[in-house]
């Protein structure tokens, strides 16, 4: 089973995908957490490019950047997993690509999707989680941090534009499911964990 995570910065992705694999090797699975841009050391080289507030990288290179990352972290991590019975957790797929570089940057959306199902090789995932928060959250999240890297300093006007790709997108795609990035995080594992356990096992708990 693949699952990504999809949603702009400071939505909390990353705390639940870390709490999803505890609960999901508790009861026996086998996971990979993974993410992208990364997963591989070609992927995470790229990803040093990628997030450097001191690049300045034009949008239809910023695409070609994550889909050569995406190729690369396809064939050596995720399609060999993919074959056994253990479950990809992976941190950003394809979906934001299309939502960053086509709907905040403004490339062209069907082809974005075109050259992300040629570097997934068409693989895409079961489930997409889209933990959405608005772009006056994700911001003031950001900031809580302390650091940011260069896509976390875009402005207001580029998260929103972002937001609303991706929540067209779940009304595109029946495999995105929207959860509030707002919601407690122990509230958010037992949504994701029981939509998982129930597609995966066809139980409920």
């Amino acid at each position: 089973m693949f699952i990504s995570f999809e949603g702009i910065e400071g939505s909390g992705k990353s705390t639940l995908i870390a709490a999803l694999a505890l609960e999901l090797q508790s009861i026996g699975a086998d996971v990979l957490v993974t993410r992208e841009p990364g997963g591989t050391a070609f992927g995470d080289a790229v990803r040093s490019i990628f997030i450097d507030p001191q690049m300045r990288i034009d949008p239809l290179a910023e695409a070609f950047l994550m889909n050569a990352s995406r190729a690369q972290h396809v064939v050596e991590s995720i399609a060999p997993v993919l074959k056994t019975a253990s479950i990809v957790l992976c941190d950003r797929f394809f979906d934001a690509t299309v939502a960053y570089q086509g709907y905040g940057r403004g490339l062209d959306i069907e082809m974005l999707i075109r050259l992300s199902l040629v570097a997934s090789q068409s693989i895409a995932p079961d489930i997409t989680f889209l933990l959405d928060i608005d772009a006056a959250t994700s911001i003031e999240r950001v900031r809580a941090r302390g650091t940011s890297d260069r896509i976390e300093q875009e402005d207001t006007g580029f998260y929103e534009r972002v937001r609303a790709g991706y929540l067209e997108l779940a009304g595109r795609f029946s495999r995105i499911v929207v959860l509030d990035g707002r919601e407690p995080p122990e509230t958010l594992l037992a949504q994701a964990l029981q939509i998982v356990v129930r597609r995966r096992y066809m139980v409920t708990l």
